[in-house]
């Protein structure tokens, strides 16, 4: 038998995304709070590395690999929270995907694949979850979208599209699940240096013919009101506070981390 001290669980979460970016850096910072953590993605290795970073901080972690737009796969890593841990308290939908190409050449295979993981995924997810939390009568989903949900892009509309269908997710998970206590909320980050910013980036100056790619990168960082883009760490810290902090009155809600680029 083992005579190490079990730190107390806070919370049980899920984390979808959570291979690198800002899932991993959520996935830490909910370790830091006693939180056990679930990290869900398809990629097995940045996986099994979010999982050390959470056992580092204490806290106990799973990893759940597997493509999340199979059918039965959000039920399924639901399920893993809830067989290991006996409940689901948190779960952040962060798992995302996008391409960049122009509107009018837009491919059938990058729409479908697009809402396939940003929305029908997401959508189970938090119907998964939110039929446990239900019967825990608690519990907060917190979703990732945009500040493009409400913007005109059209060398990213797949993209920007399924962040609107996020939006409408959460007002209606969030209607649907207030009568057993159970919050829902979303979270608009703005620019960050994360790996899908950077690839995204790249991609945006090339279909806008832009050679020189740091110019391009100023320009829009520019259009920040703040100045500057997002440190991952800070995102994670708001994404964290509405899982765990944010007042109980607080659902439906959209929370702009975006440094003023998104301004409703």
């Amino acid at each position: 038998m083992s005579t190490e001290p079990q730190t107390a669980i806070l919370k049980r979460a899920l984390v979808t995304g959570g291979a690198g970016g800002l899932g991993r850096e959520v996935a830490v910072q909910l370790a830091s709070r006693g939180c056990a953590v679930g990290i869900a993605d398809i990629n097995a290795a940045g996986t099994a590395e979010t999982a050390r970073l959470v056992r580092e901080h204490g806290a106990e972690a799973a990893e759940i690999v597997g493509d999340f737009t199979l059918e039965d796969a959000p039920d399924a890593a639901v399920q893993a929270i809830v067989d290991r841990w006996g409940g689901i308290d948190v779960l952040v939908n962060n798992a995302g995907y996008g391409v960049i190409e122009p509107f009018l050449d837009a491919s059938y295979t990058s729409w479908t694949r697009t809402l396939a993981l940003n929305v029908t995924a997401l959508a189970m997810a938090c119907k998964a979850a939110g039929r446990v939390m239900r019967d825990q009568r608690s519990g907060r989903i917190v979703n990732i979208t945009s500040p493009g949900s409400r913007m005109a892009l059209p060398d990213y509309t797949a993209y920007t599209a399924s962040k609107a269908g996020v939006d409408s997710i959460t007002r209606a998970a969030a209607v649907a699940l207030a009568p057993y206590g159970v919050l829902v909320n979303s979270l608009a980050p703005g620019m960050m240096d994360t790996e899908m910013q950077r690839s995204t980036e790249i991609d945006l100056a090339r279909v806008n013919g832009r050679d020189d790619l740091q110019a391009f990168l100023d320009e829009r960082t520019s259009r920040v009101p703040l100045g500057r883009r997002a440190e991952v760490s800070e995102v994670a810290g708001a994404v964290v506070w509405l899982c765990l902090d944010a007042p109980d009155y607080m659902t439906a809600e959209r929370l702009n981390m975006s440094g003023g680029l998104d301004k409703d």
